[in-house]
Order: structure tokens, then sequence, then C-alpha cells
């Protein structure tokens, strides 16, 4: 039987933190969680759709000392979710690596400051599989991200760092408070509302037609039920001080992707690109297009996650990946955040 206590989940109007907050509630935890501003209170719990009586908001953000401790008072459980995510390049990468790498110290102080026993970090795939100059395709717990390698984008910086400081703040001060991280790659699935993460711009961008043609990237997908399940399993097994953990499907191919929507949506996916786009045109609109610039680097690249230590270690599996894809772009035409 999984325990349930008080758990403080950062960033509650996020994607993953949504699903996160709804299956905590749902085994009997109450929950406490923020939102940079209570402003929004009210329509983050309608998106939620949970026993309000379960759930108090608190205002704290990530660049700011005020309301951590507040949030985390009567908590014994942490799930530090929030990570600044943006769907353009920054204007410099600071602008990521700094909210992510002091938001995640500012939130273990004030966890130890709180007497928290367990704190489950939200890194990335991205802290793991860049830097290893093309040679490696598959990868564990035990890889590391080299955050001064070119391919080293400011985002995949920002998750680097993050969770590197993260881990080096608890060996030293960390005392008895157990850490541990969850390491996703692309976050798919179904969708609350049209505020939707900018994880899902890619299966948008092959809905609408708006790519000329299918780019050779591709990326591990992973749903986000999956994700939030991960994190509750984080919080509710035992021994997990300095775990890590890879929390993956299958790594897909862009045209992969573009064919699970072809087959499961028919005619609403008649938009969606036959063609490959070859790699030269891909570094050409790099040039004129900073957010393709960012990510120019993963083409030709495989990033897949071994995932048997989660399997093992959790009991943890992740869910078809084309389950994940056809949820995602039904709840887009739903929603009407593309238009078919």
């Amino acid at each position: 039987m999984a325990m349930a206590g008080t758990v403080f989940v950062s960033g509650g109007s996020g994607y993953i933190a949504g699903f996160l907050i709804r299956q905590l509630i749902a085994e009997g935890w109450m929950v406490h969680t923020s939102i940079r501003n209570l402003a929004k209170e009210a329509e983050v719990r309608s998106h939620l759709g949970v026993d309000g009586t379960k759930l108090r908001f608190f205002a704290a953000d990530l660049m700011s000392d005020a309301g951590w401790a507040e949030a985390m008072a009567g908590c014994s459980h942490v799930a530090h979710v929030a990570s600044p995510l943006p769907a353009d390049a920054p204007k410099h990468e600071d602008e990521l690596i700094v909210p992510a790498r002091d938001g995640a110290l500012r939130a273990l102080k004030a966890a130890k400051a709180a007497g928290i026993q367990r704190f489950v970090m939200t890194s990335s795939m991205a802290a793991v599989a860049y830097g290893h100059g093309g040679a490696k395709e598959r990868f564990t717990e035990a890889d590391w991200t080299d955050p001064a390698s070119k391919d080293a984008y400011p985002y995949v910086k920002s998750k680097t760092i993050a969770e590197r400081a993260a881990r080096d703040w608890v060996a030293e001060n960390g005392g008895d408070m157990e850490f541990c991280t969850v390491n996703p790659v692309l976050v798919l699935g179904p969708l609350q509302s049209g505020d939707f993460s900018t994880s899902l711009e890619a299966i948008k961008k092959l809905l609408e037609g708006s790519l000329p043609g299918l780019p050779n990237f591709g990326f591990g997908v992973v749903d986000v039920r999956d994700v939030a399940d991960m994190h509750v399993r984080c919080l509710n097994a035992p021994n997990m001080a300095g775990e890590r953990f890879l929390c993956s499907g299958p790594f897909l191919w862009m045209r992969e992707i573009a064919e699970i929507l072809r087959v499961g949506l028919g005619d609403s996916a008649r938009k969606v690109p036959r063609r490959g786009l070859p790699d030269w045109l891909v570094k050409v609109s790099a040039w004129f297009d900073p957010v393709i610039r960012q990510v120019v680097g993963e083409l030709g690249h495989v990033r897949d996650a071994d995932t048997s230590h989660a399997q093992t270690v959790l009991g943890w599996h992740a869910r078809p990946a084309k389950d994940s894809i056809l949820d995602t772009a039904r709840d887009m035409i739903r929603l009407g955040i593309v238009k078919v």
C-alpha cells in the first residue's frame, strides 16, 4: 500500500505537475502547490478538477525566496517540477540557466529547513544525452551531458547545470533528506486545457502542416501520465537517496511520428508532411530561425534511453507511444489548438 502524507508540488500550473497533482490526490495525499501569481488559482483549480479540500495554493517564484517556506510547512515530501521551458530561443542562455539552477537550490534550502524527508526533482534527458560526440546512441543513468559541448543548447545546459548543482548541494548540506531525480524525454499525452506545454509543439507543427517536410530529427517520447506516475513511485518507494531514473518510451524519428498520425487520424492528418527534409535545408533555415538554430544539432542523432533501472527499482513501465501521440493530437484538435 502506498503511503500518503502531505506533499509540496512546485509549478502547479505546469503540464506534468497537473497530472502529478491529480494522481497524488487520487491516492490520498494532501497537496500544497505553488504558482507565480495567486490571481490564477481559480483557473488552475478548474483545470485540475480535483477535490479542492485536498489542495492548497501558495505564491512562489523560482527567482525569489518569498513563499517557499510557507508552501512547504507541514509537508514531508517535495516534488520540484517547476522549471523554465520557453517556446522561443532565449536572448541569453542565463535566462534559462539562472532560474533553473537557483530555483532548484531555493527549493532544496527551503525543504531542508522544513524538515522534508524526500525531495524528488524533475530533471531531463537533456542532462544525460548531449556532448557525447554522436558515437553513443543508448544512454543510462550513469551518463551526463557535457554542458561545454557545442550541441548543449541553452535549455540542455540549464537542465544539466541545475541537476548537477542540486546534487552537489544535497551531498554537502542535505543531511538525511533523500534526493532523487526523474529525467524524462519529450513529454506528450492528453491536454487538459488550451494552455499547452512547449513539449507538444512538434505534434502541433506536424498536424497544421507548418513544416515543409520531415526533418531528420527524432526524440524519445513519454506520456505525461507515465511521467507523473514515476514521480509518485519515487515519492513512495523505499531507499531513494541519490537515485536517478530515465523516464522514456521509444526513440522515434519525425517520419515515424508522422506515420502514426496518418494511420491513427485519417483525414484529420491530411496536412502532415510525407516527404523528408534534406539536412542542408534545415541548416540553411537555422540561419534565419532561432528556434531551428537551437535544435539543428539534433539532426541524425539517436538519443535512446535505457529504462531498465526504473522498471527494476520502481516497477515502472511506459504505455505505447502511439497512444500518447494520438491522445495529444486528438486533444489539440478538440481544443482548437490546431485547425485541421
